[in-house]
């Protein structure tokens, strides 16, 4: 008896003690809520994962940032809203300092067809991203326009507005070679251990030609952009 309890309490001081050492490996920050937005296919699911380490992680799919933060979805609002939405409660100004918001992108034609591409039926991240659902990928080939609206979620991030808070944009194709500045930026102390580890699926692309043709403005803008921008 004597034996299984002392294995028993060794067991609850390892568990007691890895917690510990996981709490010193993060920061103090844990007030902070971070809002993760992106149009989808871009590291958000990712993002979200890791920055639950460090505080409350809100992942966010609207199209169109408020000029003034808000909660999102049901949170302190009596109107329905969607859960990935910005509602329509203002955030008291008080408050503001306790809410990061990062956009994450990544190559459209990327995107595209990690989440976008849905062959059958409606494809409700469409929805999500507040986008026509019924769009095809054959319908952006045959109109030769970015159907999806893309750029247009992209710019709506990415453009400086009088906001009353700081939208970080983050470029997902370069945020595996610059976890330690990205930490640094938000003020995060992380073991190596926390870090994200990249995993890409094998995808089948097609209609290549016609979509660099199609999103190659869009692709050069993003190229232009540093790792992390302030807008």
């Amino acid at each position: 008896m004597w034996n299984n309890s002392y294995q028993f309490d060794k067991k609850v001081n390892n568990i007691s003690n890895t917690l510990h050492t996981t709490a010193l490996h993060t920061n103090t920050n844990t007030y902070k809520t971070f809002y993760i937005c992106s149009y989808g296919g871009s590291g958000s699911s990712m993002l979200t994962n890791y920055l639950s380490n460090f505080g409350k992680v809100v992942h966010i799919h609207s199209r169109y940032p408020p000029k003034k933060l808000t909660y999102t979805g049901c949170i302190n609002s009596n109107t329905y809203c969607y859960k990935e939405w910005f509602n329509d409660v203002q955030i008291a100004d008080g408050n503001l300092h306790k809410y990061i918001v990062i956009y994450i992108y990544r190559n459209p034609i990327h995107a595209i067809f990690s989440r976008f591409e849905n062959k059958i039926g409606t494809n409700p991240h469409l929805t999500h991203i507040q986008c026509n659902p019924n769009i095809k990928l054959q319908d952006v080939i045959d109109s030769n326009d970015d159907l999806y609206g893309i750029e247009e979620f992209f710019n709506n991030y990415t453009k400086k507005e009088n906001r009353n808070y700081d939208i970080y944009c983050v470029k997902y194709e370069d945020f595996w070679d610059n976890i330690e500045p990205f930490n640094k930026t938000f003020d995060i102390s992380a073991a190596k251990y926390l870090y994200p580890i990249k995993t890409e699926t094998t995808k089948r692309y097609t209609h290549l030609n016609e979509l660099n043709k199609i999103y190659g403005p869009l692709i050069c803008k993003m190229n232009s952009m540093k790792f992390i921008e302030k807008v």
